[in-house]
């Protein structure tokens, strides 16, 4: 007697979307990249078949699924303040660390020395798709050098291990390790983004090191091998290395009081840590502590910028994945216009925040050499930041709504990415801070501004005089009341990444974004692109059927 119901019988539904290769099956982050040296290309495109695996994909659910568990005592009653990670976890650093995700801008030669951070850029784009929890320690490590290089006796030491392809998780001292990542301390539980309300203290040892004393409300990737922490001086406000382990072997007086329970970045632990005496050295001059960080704070939004760019690419290749398999009233959801219209103005978004986040790193890579690149950089990290951060969860959230039920169910990767989106939108400054910066830059000079128009005059010619009058009049605005600074920063942001996309891609793409986003009344859902464009040819450029 045969069953009533054949497992065979299951059909009509979405194969899974794996094993793809994130750099060759995104024509989009080819656009970007072009004219990079072909070595580079090649490297990228390996980068992307081990990342778009299915086995990387595995260890990223793996390592979200068993998260972090923090051990404060060993089984004798001594103190140990370690955190465990799954085995996952540490295969996704060892990836990570081997691609020099965390410092390939500091020592990077031949055909990627001028474009580093371009290059390295793709490299996050195409990991944070697979799995971006453990992003964070390669960040923090990247950025930490810029600020390191304000103490070069202590970089000299440090920077050689920093450089190490090698991923070292033991617990030693630092020169016994093969490999060495950094984290950071700067916030207190009653200060937040407000750094001047910082109470821990450091008191002058007398020996060269300090005595850091205080909490931090977060601790990021508290198993890094040492962390930049902001302490009061008598001169003010400065910057310390603390190690985890001093150069003897014992342990820093750093307590990991618990471990946060986070809405997403579950692979990443995240601690309330106490110091206690803690030595730690001298980065930069006593009381300039904000001074010594601003780079690594820029590194870190940039970072920020490129990793919810990626969250946005691999969500919609997720949805256009389902809407070509998925049959609904007769036809594929693909060639349902509301379907196809949504998924094109969707195509629109994440293009946009990909092409705006590779530009600013673009300009990280000239600011060296040409002082327009520099302005641009200075005024256009917070806006890219503010925009791309923000557009990440809601672009995610209509990904999940393209595959219905199976798209809200953990089995599926969108209610992960959803859950990590918000991450960097807070994480080194939350909007109305990235707004604040973007008001502190235009109130110093207007150099930025006339650079960040003058390359927006540039992409869009003629075209663009409508759109240079309507940021200058932002801009006024703003400067006369800073309550409508978001509105400006959006204004900002959004322009530039048309401009960019008028770089990179066919003028279309820019057309079609500049006409939904900066052309019509403010819109707060996707669909909304007319019959003037076709929906479907962008689909299919963006995101080709493999």
């Amino acid at each position: 007697m045969s069953s009533a119901f054949d497992a065979h019988d299951v059909f009509n539904q979405t194969p899974p979307f794996a094993g793809v290769n994130l750099f060759t099956s995104n024509p989009g982050l080819g656009a970007l990249v072009e004219g990079l040296p072909q070595p580079v290309v090649d490297q990228l495109s390996q980068h992307g078949a081990v990342w778009g695996a299915p086995e990387t994909a595995e260890l990223g659910r793996i390592a979200n699924q068993s998260v972090p568990v923090l051990k404060t005592h060993d089984a004798t009653g001594t103190r140990i303040d370690v955190v465990e990670f799954h085995p996952a976890y540490h295969a996704l650093m060892r990836r990570s660390v081997a691609a020099g995700l965390h410092c390939s801008v500091w020592d990077a030669a031949g055909g990627e020395s001028n474009s580093r951070t371009v290059a390295r850029a793709a490299r996050l784009f195409m990991t944070a798709q697979a799995e971006a929890g453990h992003i964070c320690p390669m960040t923090m490590t990247n950025a930490s050098v810029a600020a390191l290089a304000h103490a070069s006796p202590i970089a000299n030491q440090w920077l050689p291990l920093i450089r190490s392809r090698q991923y070292d998780s033991s617990h030693k001292a630092p020169q016994e390790k093969a490999g060495l990542t950094l984290g950071m301390g700067m916030t207190e539980k009653q200060g937040g983004s407000d750094l001047s309300a910082t109470t821990t203290r450091a008191e002058d040892a007398r020996d060269g090191t300090w005595r850091i004393t205080g909490h931090k409300w977060f601790l990021s990737a508290p198993m890094s091998d040492a962390f930049l922490v902001l302490a009061q001086t008598q001169a003010g406000l400065s910057c310390f290395l603390v190690p985890r382990v001093l150069p003897d072997g014992t342990r820093n007086g750093i307590r990991l009081m618990r471990l946060k329970d986070k809405m997403g970045n579950r692979s990443n632990a995240s601690a309330e840590a106490e110091f206690q005496g803690a030595v730690g050295w001298l980065i930069g001059e006593a009381g300039r502590g904000i001074a010594t960080i601003l780079d690594m704070v820029t590194f870190t939004r940039l970072d920020c910028s490129v990793a919810s760019a990626g969250l946005m690419r691999i969500a919609l290749a997720e949805a256009v994945h389902h809407a070509r398999h998925r049959k609904a009233f007769g036809a594929t959801l693909l060639d349902q216009p509301l379907m196809m219209r949504v998924l094109a103005d969707m195509a629109l978004d994440a293009v946009a925040a990909a092409a705006l986040a590779f530009r600013l790193a673009e300009s990280f890579d000239r600011a060296n050499d040409d002082p327009a690149e520099a302005a641009f950089a200075r005024l256009m990290t917070p806006a890219v930041k503010y925009w791309v951060c923000k557009v990440s969860p809601v672009m995610i959230g209509e990904a999940m709504e393209c595959l219905g039920g199976n798209g809200y169910v953990e089995e599926s990767r969108l209610p992960r990415l959803y859950r990590e989106a918000p991450v960097n939108a807070i994480w080194e400054g939350a909007g109305n801070i990235m707004c604040l910066d973007v008001m502190r830059v235009l109130r110093k000079t207007s150099e930025p501004l006339e650079a960040v128009l003058a390359n927006v005059e540039d992409a869009l010619g003629s075209s663009a005089k409508s759109t240079l009058n309507v940021l200058r009049a932002a801009t006024a605005v703003a400067l006369a009341d800073e309550g409508s600074a978001r509105i400006l920063t959006e204004q900002l942001a959004m322009t530039v990444a048309a401009a960019a996309l008028r770089r990179r891609f066919p003028a279309v793409v820019a057309d079609a974004f500049l006409e939904t986003r900066l052309g019509k009344p403010w819109r707060t859902t996707y669909g909304m692109l007319d019959s003037r464009f076709d929906s479907k040819a962008f689909i299919n450029y963006l995101c080709p059927q493999m």
